[in-house]
């Protein structure tokens, strides 16, 4: 009898298939996002602009995706989830192409904030796939797993992407990640459930939702958390290479121990927003201010950059799974 109710206890505590092929999505959105940190100097001289308007590239996109997420996902209520999932892949992949087409610095900002919105409704769906299939006891602990793909970007995107980056350049880049959306996004529609009895929700009642007080604060607490620690992320090739003299060959390293980092602290906080969300979420937030703060003095160093990275992967990555998992506790 102990047995029979055993076994099925343990299965439930698996996460779906689902959860990871999600995952492979989220590693795609966030390597476009983070892959221009490692290309500043040399986007900056193909646009003619300067390196501190680069990096607004990344900032922009990071930002616009948290704020674009819960908007797309009251605009996308309607649209069956394997449908939002590979229109957000094709305008991710149309919206960078258009981008490596041109040579205006204004045109690529634009299709990055587009990009960042089909980003945000790619997330936003992900999220409501991955956590309805996982159940309420594992919500943030599917939503740890899935956001990995954000640490295998900077482990293995980014890095690869960065050392690519110096013979295809940065618009070689741009079409290479184009294409493989494209190739995944069939791959995704076929695989991911198909719940056409799902109920639609209200529009009118989200949106009465995300109007209350404490979704606000949430959702205002993570974008400036969020912001800023990717503001500091996206000059850290300058920053790496002028201030602590680490060889611009060396970079890609850098990229990895964030990503190392990233990949412990999405999954630690995905368990342990389970449990503790709120204390979770603080000492997230607590940790990365830290962690910024420790930059100004000891960034001269690169032993200390190297370690300051993969503390602020596990820190500032900590944050955006558990203001999702709080997001649909509000």
């Amino acid at each position: 009898m102990a047995q029979s109710v055993a076994a099925p206890t343990r299965q439930r505590q698996r996460l779906p298939f689902v959860v990871p092929l999600l995952t492979l999505g989220v590693f795609l959105m966030i390597t476009i996002e983070y892959i221009v940190a490692g290309l500043l100097q040399e986007v900056a001289a193909d646009l003619h602009v300067s390196i501190a308007q680069v990096g607004f590239l990344i900032t922009a996109f990071a930002v616009g995706m948290i704020i674009g997420s819960p908007v797309m996902a009251i605009a996308t209520l309607r649209l069956p989830p394997r449908m939002t999932l590979v229109l957000a892949l094709v305008v991710y992949a149309v919206a960078h192409v258009a981008a490596a087409l041109s040579g205006s610095f204004t045109f690529v900002l634009i299709s990055r904030v587009i990009t960042a919105l089909a980003a945000g409704a790619f997330w936003a769906v992900d999220s409501v796939v991955a956590t309805t299939a996982a159940g309420p006891s594992n919500a943030s602990r599917a939503l740890g797993v899935m956001m990995s793909g954000v640490g295998l970007a900077t482990v293995a995107g980014v890095p690869v992407g960065a050392f690519a980056g110096q013979y295809l350049g940065w618009r070689g880049i741009f079409w290479m990640l184009s294409v493989l959306g494209l190739v995944i996004a069939p791959v995704i529609g076929k695989l991911t459930p198909n719940n056409a009895d799902r109920t639609v929700p209200s529009i009118r009642r989200e949106l009465r939702a995300v109007a209350t007080g404490r979704m606000a604060i949430l959702v205002i607490a993570t974008v400036l958390a969020t912001g800023g620690y990717m503001t500091a992320f996206s000059y850290l090739s300058p920053l790496a290479t002028d201030r602590a003299g680490i060889p611009a060959e060396a970079l890609p390293l850098l990229f990895v121990a964030f990503g190392a980092g990233a990949i412990i602290g999405t999954n630690l906080a995905g368990r342990f927003a389970d449990r503790r969300p709120m204390t979770t979420f603080i000492t997230a937030t607590a940790a990365t201010i830290v962690v910024m703060a420790l930059l100004v003095p000891l960034s001269a160093a690169p032993a200390a950059m190297f370690a300051l990275m993969f503390l602020l992967g596990i820190a500032g990555m900590g944050i955006p799974p558990v203001g999702t998992g709080l997001a649909g506790l509000v």
